[in-house]
């Protein structure tokens, strides 16, 4: 009877000991609207004021070339899919459920998630096309727990995302006034998540809709108090939001001291496409204008900052490339999940492992979204210093960055052509 009762404790250890899986980190990826690397000091920028991202970045690692798409539907769709907009990008503002995506993986990996900020992605413009266009459970469909969002089953024009939003908080719109500002309703519900799962692994997707136009006041601004300036749209105010971006960033660096998960979170800011147009901005370089939904460098480099203190333990700068595809396959390393993926995983990076950098970025830019836009429908891949065009047009970024003289064919270095040949290769491989 002892022996049996040794053996069935021995037994029962075992199983114990076999299905406790290492302790797992904590995600939060945050995305800003419409904000370009040169809003930012570690990539040169010295036009607005950003203590927290400032100190995220001499704590922790900073990618020199993040390239996104250049418009935010087409950026959120690469993101969570993982795959090129030439496979799982058919409208503006709808990503089709048909798609394994971010939070599904993160979700059946065991991780309490929730996203919120800006959805944008039910197809409310073809409300005729698609009768899940009003559908409030597909946020849950794709898998996360928790969400708090805008423009979920309400298009723009029924509210706002600032003064008075109109939010829908897993399944149900919140009663907001003219005092209620929206960054703050979506980073008080992740606040509050953070505090609620905090004992367990959780993954928060957080696409802000700071800093995206209207330019209007924050609570920050000095004229907030004059509710008609709230909605009044005007450059000036852009300054005020970069700074108010940076705030809920440091407001969320607290909390997690606070519920001591900081050193277990990888925390991820980066921002969806380049910034507006009608934006012109200081670095030490030059002054530069926003080239939203251009597929110029000013329109597609974006920052990428990450912290993670139990594994990137002093500041660093990443010289190498990281498109939005990554994260994707990113998340799917960090659970040890395969999945079918256009991205490469950096996970390696984060962990100061041999890592094995991407020497080209792809981009496959066809926006469906009005004229404006629409004009720069195209082809691109790139790598830190040449960049090549379906038409092959063929640039040396580091002298054109604005893309104004292509290479000469004929008067190309041997160096030269064979960056091109190798561009070629890729941009013209099968997909």
């Amino acid at each position: 009877m002892r022996k049996s009762l040794f053996l069935f404790t021995l037994l029962a250890s075992s199983l114990v000991l076999f299905s406790c899986k290492p302790e797992q980190a904590n995600v939060i990826l945050i995305m800003a609207d419409d904000m370009g690397a040169e809003c930012l000091s570690m990539y040169g920028g010295n036009s607005y004021h950003t203590p927290n991202l400032d100190r995220m970045a001499n704590q922790g690692l900073t990618v020199s070339h993040c390239i996104a798409q250049p418009l935010c539907t087409p950026s959120r769709v690469k993101l969570m899919t993982g795959l090129s907009n030439s496979k799982s990008y058919t409208h503006f503002g709808r990503l089709d459920t048909k798609w394994l995506n971010i939070g599904t993986v993160m979700k059946e990996a065991g991780y309490k998630t929730c996203i919120s900020g800006k959805w944008q992605l039910n197809g409310l413009s073809y409300k005729e096309q698609f009768p899940d266009w009003n559908d409030p459970t597909r946020p849950i469909q794709m898998g996360f727990d928790e969400y708090c969002l805008w423009q979920l089953t309400h298009g723009r024009g029924e509210g706002e995302r600032f003064s008075k939003p109109l939010i829908e908080q897993n399944g149900k719109i919140l009663n907001t006034g003219p005092d209620h500002y929206g960054p703050d309703i979506f980073c008080n519900y992740i606040l509050d998540f953070i505090h609620r799962n905090s004992k367990e692994p959780f993954f928060i997707y957080y696409p802000m809709v700071l800093v995206h136009g209207p330019f209007v006041p924050t609570p920050d601004s000095e004229n907030w108090e004059d509710r008609d300036a709230r909605y009044q749209n005007d450059t000036s105010y852009f300054a005020h939001m970069v700074s108010y971006t940076d705030k809920i960033v440091g407001r969320i660096q607290k909390k997690l001291e606070e519920e001591g998960v900081s050193k277990k979170t990888i925390l991820i800011f980066t921002g969806d496409n380049g910034t507006h147009t009608s934006i012109v901005s200081h670095t030490k370089k030059r002054l530069v204008r926003g080239a939203k939904g251009n597929t110029i460098s000013d329109g597609v480099h974006v920052p990428l900052l990450i912290s993670w203190p139990e594994k990137i333990k002093k500041a660093s700068v990443f010289q190498g490339l990281i498109e939005f595809s990554d994260f994707f396959a990113t998340m799917a390393d960090l659970v040890g999940r395969e999945v079918d993926t256009d991205g490469q995983s950096f996970l390696a990076l984060l962990e100061g492992k041999t890592y094995a950098e991407r020497e080209t970025v792809s981009v496959h830019y066809d926006p469906r979204w009005g004229k404006n836009v629409n004009r720069y429908r195209n082809n691109f891949v790139q790598n830190i210093d040449y960049k090549l065009y379906l038409d092959s047009s063929f640039y040396h970024l580091s002298d054109d960055i604005y893309e104004k003289k292509p290479v000469n064919r004929g008067e190309m270095q041997s160096i030269e052509m064979e960056v091109f040949n190798q561009l070629h290769k890729v941009l013209f491989a099968p997909q």
